[in-house]
C-alpha cells in the first residue's frame, strides 16, 4: 500500500490527487502575483509612488501569507507542493513582465493577476466541491474574495 492512499479523511484518492493539481496551479499564480506585486512595490514611481508602494505592500504581504495556505492544503491532501520558479513558471496562467513598466501599467498587469488567482480558484473549486472537501472550498472562497476585491481597488485607480 502507497502512502497516499493510506490517508483516509473521506476524500478518494483520485479526487485528493485532482485538487491537489488545481491547487497547484493556484499556488503558481498566488506566488507569481506575489513576486510581480513585490516587483512594483519596489519599482513603482511617479506621482502614485506613496499610494502604490503601500497598496502594493499591503497586498503582496497578504498574498504572500496566502502561498503557505494554499501549499499546506496541498501537503494535507498527501501530495507535494510545487516549490520551484520552473514548476511555477510551468504551472501560472499570469504573464511575467519585462523590464519596468510605468506605474497605470503595474497597475493593469496586477488587475490582470488578481483577476487570474480569482479565476483559477473558481476553475478549482467544483472538483473540491464535487468531493465534499470543504477545507479546499473555503479556501478557495476565501481567495476570490480577497483577489476580486483587490482588482476592484486597482482597478478603480485606473478610472479618470
Amino acid at each position: 500500500m502507497s502512502k497516499i492512499s493510506a490517508i483516509n479523511i473521506g476524500i478518494s484518492e483520485k479526487d485528493r490527487k485532482k485538487i491537489a493539481a488545481g491547487l497547484g496551479r493556484m499556488l503558481a499564480d498566488t506566488y507569481t502575483l506575489y513576486l510581480k506585486t513585490h516587483n512594483f512595490h519596489w519599482n513603482v514611481t511617479g506621482p502614485m509612488f506613496q499610494t502604490l508602494h503601500l497598496m502594493f505592500m499591503a497586498q503582496y504581504t497578504e498574498t504572500w501569507n496566502a502561498v503557505d495556505l494554499v501549499a499546506e492544503r496541498i501537503r494535507t491532501l498527501g501530495y507535494p507542493a510545487p516549490g520551484s520558479y520552473k514548476e511555477f513558471a510551468s504551472l501560472t496562467s499570469i504573464k511575467e513582465s519585462s523590464g519596468v513598466p510605468g506605474a497605470k501599467e503595474m497597475i493593469k498587469q496586477l488587475v490582470e493577476g488578481q483577476e487570474a488567482v480569482a479565476r483559477t480558484a473558481r476553475e478549482v473549486l467544483p472538483i473540491a466541491e464535487k468531493a465534499g472537501d470543504q477545507p479546499t472550498v473555503d479556501l478557495l472562497s476565501a481567495r476570490m474574495e480577497v483577489h476580486e476585491k483587490n482588482a476592484w481597488m486597482l482597478r478603480s485607480l485606473l478610472e479618470e
